[in-house]
């Protein structure tokens, strides 16, 4: 079979305000601007990732289908959970709970100001 795929590249994000979520993303996560610049009549591209990321996120506001707030569960490593919850908590970040540890990883679940979810996970020691 031919390796026809690669990697994941994009996930859109569907944000109420760009500038907010920008602001969020790379102020208060740390994430790097890749892009930002004009996209089409009226709108906007921003492109985002986590240093040395290869996968991006793209802030929209043009899906119809894709309300603010209404993507869920995208995961991001990190190194140790219980710190970056910790760091992140004091930055403002709106937790759903408790760091949790579990046989598959150490995690914590948050969202971003339009209500979209991530989920920060540690990796076990035998992954």
């Amino acid at each position: 079979m031919a390796d026809h795929i690669t990697h994941l590249r994009l996930v859109s994000i569907p944000v109420a305000d760009v500038d907010r979520a920008k602001s969020f993303y790379v102020d208060v996560l740390g994430f790097e601007e890749r892009f930002d610049g004009p996209f089409g009549e009226g709108m906007r591209w921003v492109e985002l990732a986590p240093p040395r990321s290869q996968a991006t996120i793209a802030l929209v506001t043009w899906f119809e289908q894709m309300p603010p707030g209404s993507v869920t569960g995208l995961v991001l490593d990190t190194p140790d959970a219980k710190a970056a919850y910790e760091d992140l908590k004091e930055r403002g970040v709106e937790f759903t709970g408790e760091v949790r540890e579990d046989p598959w990883g150490t995690s914590a679940s948050f969202v971003d100001p339009d209500g979209n979810g991530w989920v920060l996970m540690q990796s076990p020691p035998w992954a």
